[in-house]
């Protein structure tokens, strides 16, 4: 077949959005490099045993991280660097950070159990954003195949927050290492399985909303400005086995997986 040529003012306008694509925006990748910096400084923090700070930078670094996407849409200065950029800096955020903050806690009281269980953590972690990477296109984007990790930093760092507000009872502090540590292993295996968790990607703007849904958003936040630290653990824990509950739910239904890709025959 003949092919057909290009002139060069189509060819230098493709390798003009080429560019574009690979271009360094500044102002999502700074969103992305202040969630990055933030899980560092938390890191830092835990190793001069202020394990309350090491914990609240992980969540700023939460909100931080959820930023830098929804900026770079409404600019239009999406790329491919960005993308790179935020997937390593969220391996390190919500991977690594919290494994070394949750070990400098009372992980390393256990020994090799101790790091053992980090491990864990930070290997699911890396697996979970390495199958999301590959999965882009594949599965529903209105659920996350497996725990998203930035959830699953919340679940081990609410914890940390937790005992460190004092909110733990005297029978339940003497077991904060067992407890870290199953918190740990729990969510580093959730972060690779197969259960369907809610990721809210679909639900775009709602115009009209129900009275009950105020009412309860209210109660929500009252409860959480009385007592931060035990709301936000509450509301990660439920989150962090709600996948399970709805995929049980499923298989109840007969009803497929919505985040487990078919197989071609």
């Amino acid at each position: 077949m003949r092919k057909i040529r290009r002139s060069p003012r189509v060819i230098i306008k493709d390798r003009i959005k080429e560019a574009r694509a690979r271009s360094i925006y500044l102002l999502p990748n700074s969103f992305t490099m202040a969630s990055l910096f933030c899980a560092f400084w938390g890191v830092a923090q835990a190793m001069s045993g202020h394990f309350g700070i090491a914990a609240a930078t992980i969540f700023i670094s939460m909100l931080l991280d959820g930023m830098d996407g929804r900026v770079a849409r409404l600019t239009h200065t999406q790329s491919v660097f960005g993308e790179q950029f935020d997937s390593i800096a969220d391996m390190t955020a919500f991977g690594v950070c919290p494994a070394l903050i949750a070990y400098e806690f009372a992980l390393k009281d256990f020994g090799g159990f101790g790091w053992a269980a980090a491990f864990i953590y930070c290997a699911g972690a890396a697996v979970r954003l390495a199958r999301f990477n590959a999965n882009i296109g594949v599965i529903d984007k209105g659920f996350f195949q497996g725990l998203a990790s930035p959830a699953g930093a919340a679940l081990v760092m609410g914890f940390v927050w937790l005992a460190q507000a004092g909110q733990l009872t005297p029978w339940l502090t003497q077991y904060t290492p067992h407890i870290t540590a199953t918190l740990c292993i729990y969510a580093g295996v959730t972060m690779v399985s197969n259960a369907p968790f809610f990721s809210g990607k679909n639900m775009g703007f709602v115009r009209t909303i129900p009275f009950w849904v105020v009412l309860v958003a209210a109660l929500a936040f009252i409860c959480f400005s009385s007592n931060p630290s035990l709301s936000a653990f509450v509301v990660f824990c439920c989150y962090a086995v709600s996948g399970y509950f709805y995929q049980f739910y499923l298989w109840c239904k007969g009803m497929p997986n919505p985040v487990r890709p078919e197989r071609e025959d």
